[in-house]
């Protein structure tokens, strides 16, 4: 049976598809930027208590700036199959959760930024002890068409430093749950 989460994930694909194909026919002549970006970090918790921080919905609580819109579910919540729009300025990305495997320390999104870019972002997690979670993060980005390439590096120069910013927030969040001092 066909999972609603692998219908959107077609769909979306399909749109980023057909967008990219008729971008590279209009301008053959201009290859497409695409990037890979990694970074990795530690958060000051077990796997248990990190792994639910990287659900677009609770992500709300350590990034002040997160506000996804939530279309499924809504009530919004975190589970795999979420699809939530994202606005960047005058345009709206649609993402979709592929993978939200909590126990198993894996988390992937997908999302098409309006004719512009996808972007794929994959989380791994892994016990490093009884109270630390070691974090994964790998961002590709693709630009579907040659006025994007800009824009498609300007995100890819963010996200590798991204990692000191994401470590501090989710640690000094927990912080203030636990009421430790950082």
């Amino acid at each position: 049976m066909i999972h609603v989460t692998q219908l959107l994930s077609a769909g979306i694909l399909l749109s980023a598809l057909s967008t990219s194909l008729c971008a590279q026919q209009s301008e053959a002549s201009t290859p497409l930027e695409h990037t890979r970006t990694q970074f990795e970090f530690t958060v000051n918790a077990p796997l248990e208590l990190a792994a639910p921080l990287f659900g677009a919905d609770r992500e709300r609580v350590w990034a002040p700036e997160w506000n996804p819109q939530f279309l499924y579910p809504n009530p919004a919540h975190d589970q795999q199959g979420m699809v939530f729009a994202v606005s960047h300025g005058e345009r709206t990305s649609t993402w979709v959760n592929t993978t939200f495997d909590l126990a198993g320390g894996h988390i992937q999104y997908a999302y098409v930024l309006a004719a512009a870019m996808v972007t794929t972002i994959d989380i791994r997690l892994a016990r490093s002890g009884p109270a630390k979670t070691h974090v994964v993060v790998v961002y590709e980005r693709t630009a579907l068409m040659a006025e994007a390439n800009e824009h498609v590096q300007h995100f890819a120069a963010n996200d590798a430093k991204a990692g000191k910013e994401w470590e501090e927030l989710i640690n000094g969040y927990l912080a203030k749950q636990t009421g430790q001092q950082k």
